[in-house]
């Protein structure tokens, strides 16, 4: 098939079908300050299974017993992806592998001059001797093997050639040349794997790219086209360094570019990529494609007119694909169309004259370097359109207990439309227990979830000033909201409170 405006061939070279071979719990662990229990792990690869990966590298098993104890409890749990445990070329990981009862054994051996010199003080010849008797090891033993050459990017083509071919020689089932630390550009990408392809025509070739240079997944994208059918990806991107090539990335790319059919469900992408960042305790920046928090946020007054009267006309693709939905932001930048549109979604109908005062006063408080949550807003318009504030909590009381050996309780006394709601619950410190608190006492009512939290010290010294800025949804709406005070607690609580009068404010019905 060829593209009609710009008359190139759009998929015509990649393979009928793509495989995602996800490696989040061992390549994505290895983020600095990353470190997963085997529960929290199970958890992620439930989620990726659910998603649709073909096959999931659970860990490394010789790493540690909690590791091997980790790929053992996935291995057990009954998914459809396969599952996998690195080793390096030593029997004793191999060993491990075994003890876990998953079917493949992603088996990683050097193979660029600098390692084998550096690293493993091994010549070629004995590099090739691992090899060979590593895979027939595994191989012997029911394994199913990716063998994966580290460092293959940076390796001399021949040496790689002969490296696979003892690997495939000793029953290798899938060859991976790796772009360690991310050296590729994407036509060296096309050479090597034209040049793997004809050397080693009927093996299967996965791709596994790391992001040093911004490129891993452009050059995914071209080995898929020139040879390689299965392609390495970790949820969110994780990976040391730079990261690897991003899963959500490289699923949408190729479903809304190239027009590809995929295993992977995207409409679960971004549902998976909140759980992935809650789990690892790794945010992401708002910035970041596909699943960033700003994504399918639109502020500019002129993009907010365009999205309202056709969204493609600033979105590459429907916010829906990955399970999202979009939203329009009041700041500095805002339009009035955009923030008649908010209003209007909070139930408010303002007239053309009160949409400009609310315009002008947004408009001052973004000259002042200020964010604009959508409680700010709420509040700007109730003063210029003369609506009694609609508040549906107030907090009457909480308290926290927090220490240095004693588990953080917080209680609260909440009252919901005149009725009163008490809740205690327990956190990892004092801000998680008392807004865990908080979402139990309402969540009796109303459903609402915490999708991102934030703080920041607006002044400096041991008595800062905090400003906390939370995002909360309810079904499909979302809403922005920001606390301020001295102790942290009190502004987390605030900011919470005030999203969730938000979302729960019917200025028509004053609730629902």
């Amino acid at each position: 098939m060829r593209d009609r405006k710009w008359g190139i061939a759009l998929f015509s070279s990649f393979p009928k079908a793509i495989k995602f071979f996800d490696t989040t719990l061992r390549d994505g662990e290895q983020t600095p300050g990353v470190s997963l229990t085997p529960e929290k792990k199970l958890r992620i690869a439930e989620s990726l299974d659910k998603i649709g990966v073909s096959a999931m590298e659970a860990g490394f098993a010789a790493a540690s017993e909690g590791e091997l104890d980790a790929i053992k409890l996935i291995a057990e749990a009954g998914l459809r992806a396969d599952v996998y445990s690195m080793a390096r070329g030593v029997t004793n990981d191999i060993d491990a592998v075994l003890k876990t009862g998953a079917k493949g054994v992603h088996l990683v051996i050097p193979s660029s001059d600098l390692h084998l010199q550096y690293k493993l003080k091994k010549t070629r010849a004995e590099v090739l001797k691992i090899t060979e008797n590593t895979t027939q090891y595994a191989k012997d033993h029911g394994l199913v093997v990716e063998l994966s050459a580290e460092d293959a990017t940076r390796s001399e083509i021949d040496f790689l050639a002969q490296m696979f071919k003892a690997g495939v020689d000793a029953g290798a089932d899938r060859l991976c040349p790796c772009d360690t630390v991310g050296v590729l550009i994407p036509e060296q990408t096309a050479e090597l794997y034209t040049q793997l392809k004809k050397r080693l025509p009927n093996v299967p070739l996965s791709v596994h790219c790391h992001d040093d240079f911004g490129l891993a997944v452009a050059n995914s994208i071209i080995a898929l086209q020139n040879g390689a059918d299965q392609a390495h990806v970790t949820m969110n991107g994780l990976g040391e360094r730079a990261g690897n090539a991003s899963l959500e990335e490289l699923a949408v790319v190729l479903k809304a570019q190239y027009k590809l059919e995929l295993p992977i469900k995207t409409e679960l992408i971004y549902e998976t990529s909140r759980l992935v960042s809650r789990i690892t305790d790794f945010p992401l920046q708002p910035n970041k494609s596909i699943v960033g928090e700003n994504a399918f946020v639109h502020e500019s007054g002129m993009h907010t007119h365009g999205i309202l009267s056709n969204p493609s006309t600033y979105e590459p693709f429907k916010p829906e694909m990955i399970g999202r939905t979009r939203r329009i932001a009041a700041g500095k930048h805002s339009g009035s169309t955009g923030i008649r549109a908010s209003l209007v979604e909070m139930g408010l109908e303002p007239t053309d004259g009160q949409v400009k005062e609310i315009f002008l006063r947004v408009k001052s408080i973004g000259d002042k370097g200020k964010r604009v949550a959508d409680a700010d807003l709420q509040a700007i318009a109730e003063v210029v359109m003369g609506l009694p504030p609609v508040r549906p909590i107030t907090l009457e009381e909480i308290t926290v207990v927090t220490g240095n050996k004693v588990t953080s309780t917080a209680s609260v006394r909440l009252n919901l439309n005149g009725e009163t709601l008490t809740e205690a619950a327990t956190g990892v410190g004092p801000v998680d227990a008392a807004i865990t608190a908080i979402k139990k006492a309402v969540g009796i009512v109303e459903p609402i979830q915490l999708e991102n939290y934030s703080v920041k010290a607006i002044t400096g010294g041991t008595n800062a000033v905090t400003e906390v800025a939370v995002r909360l949804s309810k079904g499909d709406r979302k809403a922005t909201a920001a606390g301020v005070n001295e102790d942290i607690v009190i502004a987390s609580v605030e900011a919470m409170i005030s999203g969730m009068n938000v979302l729960m404010t019917n200025y028509n019905k004053n609730k629902k």
